[in-house]
């Protein structure tokens, strides 16, 4: 069994995410925006060597390659390059620059005193170059006494063919509406919003976004439809987030769809209706009223969607899910039209209760080729003996003996009910290869590394299926788990952004990959998958 790294103690866990917090808020959503495509540390100097004296490298190279190392450059740094000679000034001129007003302060994070003259910097910046602008980053200033400069740098980025728009009303409020004139810019590629208002109806006639690829909506006031309006207009559209969003619906229709990620919001139903394309579905936080009380829970409806490989965090607690018209509840039985073969990694939150333990079966029947599940453990208050005795008699679960070569539990507490359904899944197991149980953050639980570890060695592995790689794992995160971030879903180079780890035979020892995500190189086998890292 492998061990976890003992836990440094730098003081109290960072508190749980909460929506209603605006600096939480601001901080979530300046996290999932997409970096500036510059370089700040990059600098331009001229390599001697070769010729008596040295000679100016930089000078020989190409206009073509020049252009395209000044785009790369903030926009400072790359107007500095005009006036080393003529030469430098005509490829100023012709680079496609890019524009993050976070690159015109010498300071993070902005103050609202910095307002005036970070507006008049980014109107100097945008008025000085004639495009085109390959991204124009704009995140620093509170647009509602400056909106006459938003419309402003809009209609200039419009004219000199923006490509990448982030922007951010920071932060807030949401009654600045956005000017009709962002809707209707034909060559973005990628658009990020946040903190706004959506104009009204009437404000996106004649919208379009003929090659948009990626949007982000992050804390947007819009009424039932505009987002459903948005992706139409987009035909090309592969990337749709959105953060805190609060809709009665959303129909999602794209024959682009690649990738939907919905985060810390409250939408009534969610409607894939026709997205040939669509390979991840992402849902995490979100809830059906912002009334926990309520009981209303998010209808999410599949319809046609033959290339979903990835979907998650279901959570029966909060969500109705339907297949093919059919509700999936407890103890239904699998047909042909409810299930989703395409589906390879599933990620489910559940609190192992028995109500909850019975969707999870019954879900699983719908996604009989799943080979990865991630389950998020959710802090339970039915009795104990009430859930190990469910566990205990819970009878084979088909998928899991047949498919599942990879299970992980996230924010695992070492409680009896948890440790049963454990039991009863490595019982079941036939075809298991890893499984990696990650720790709630010690400072939550009140249980040591070494005690946890001690919880997970008391069970009776002789019973188990297969043997497998056991890795136990820990986290300094927040009760309830980190948000999740965009760009993790994003990333089609990851084929599981869920996994707390990632897994590579033979090696040294574990190391930190980025996000913070664990590599863990297994180096020993024994009986019931026991390794050390």
């Amino acid at each position: 069994m492998a061990r976890r790294a003992p836990f440094p103690n730098p003081g109290p866990p960072p508190p749980p995410f909460d929506v209603r917090d605006t600096e939480q808020l601001v901080s979530y959503v300046s996290s999932c925006l997409p970096d500036p495509p510059v370089s700040t540390t990059a600098r331009f100097s001229a390599r001697r060597g070769g010729a008596p004296g040295g000679a100016d490298r930089i000078s020989g190279l190409s206009d073509g390659l020049l252009r395209d190392i000044v785009s790369r450059l903030p926009f400072k740094d790359a107007a500095r390059t005009a006036v080393l000679a003529t030469r430098w000034r005509r490829v100023w001129l012709e680079a496609p620059l890019a524009v993050a007003d976070a690159h015109l302060l010498d300071h993070w994070p902005p103050i609202p005193a910095d307002a005036p003259a970070v507006t008049a910097a980014v109107s100097a910046a945008l008025a000085a170059h004639p495009g085109p602008f390959r991204c124009a980053h704009l995140v620093s200033t509170r647009m509602d006494a400056h909106q006459p400069q938003l419309r402003r740098w809009l209609r200039l980025l419009a004219a000199k063919d923006v490509q990448e728009l982030v922007l951010i009303n920071r932060p807030g409020p949401r009654e600045v509406p956005l000017p009709a004139t962002l809707f209707r810019i034909a060559t973005l590629t990628c658009l990020y919003i946040g903190f706004w208002k959506f104009p009204d109806a009437a404000g996106l006639h004649g919208a379009s976004f003929p090659n948009l690829r990626e949007l982000g909506i992050c804390s947007v006031a819009v009424k039932d439809g505009d987002i459903d309006s948005l992706v139409a207009r987009s035909p090309l559209l592969e990337i749709l987030n959105i953060i805190q969003g609060n809709v009665k619906g959303l129909c999602l229709v794209g024959r682009s769809l690649r990738c939907v990620q919905i985060c810390a919001s409250v939408v009534e139903s969610i409607t894939v209706v026709n997205a040939p394309c669509l390979e991840r579905l992402v849902l995490w936080d979100v809830r059906g009223s912002r009334n926990p009380a309520s009981g209303l829970r998010t209808r999410i409806k599949i319809g046609t969607a033959p290339k979903l490989n990835l979907l998650g965090y279901l959570d029966p607690a909060h969500h109705l899910l339907e297949i093919g018209g059919t509700t999936i509840t407890a103890g239904i039985e699998p047909s042909a039209s409810i299930i989703l073969t395409s589906v390879k990694r599933l990620s489910l939150k559940a609190c192992f209760g028995a109500n909850d333990a019975m969707i999870v079966q019954a879900f699983l029947k719908c996604f009989p080729n799943v080979e990865t599940l991630h389950i998020m453990s959710v802090k339970c208050d039915e009795p104990t003996g009430k859930l190990i005795k469910f566990w205990q008699e819970a009878g084979p679960m088909v998928s899991v003996m047949m498919r599942i070569k990879m299970m992980t539990i996230n924010e695992f507490r070492g409680e009896q009910h948890e440790l049963a359904f454990v039991q009863s899944f490595f019982e079941n197991a036939r075809v298991l290869k890893y499984a990696a149980i990650t720790a709630a953050n010690t400072r939550v639980t009140g249980i040591s590394d070494n005690q946890m570890f001690s919880i997970l060695q008391t069970m009776d592995d002789s019973r188990w299926g297969c043997n497998f790689g056991l890795f136990v794992l820990g986290t300094h995160g927040p009760e309830g788990g980190r948000p999740w971030l965009f760009q993790r879903g994003a990333d089609f180079s990851d084929d599981d952004p869920f996994a707390p780890c990632k897994v590579i035979e033979g090696g040294p020892a574990s190391e930190t990959g980025e996000n913070e995500i664990p590599v863990v190189r297994v180096v020993r086998w024994s009986r019931a998958g026991s390794s050390t890292y």
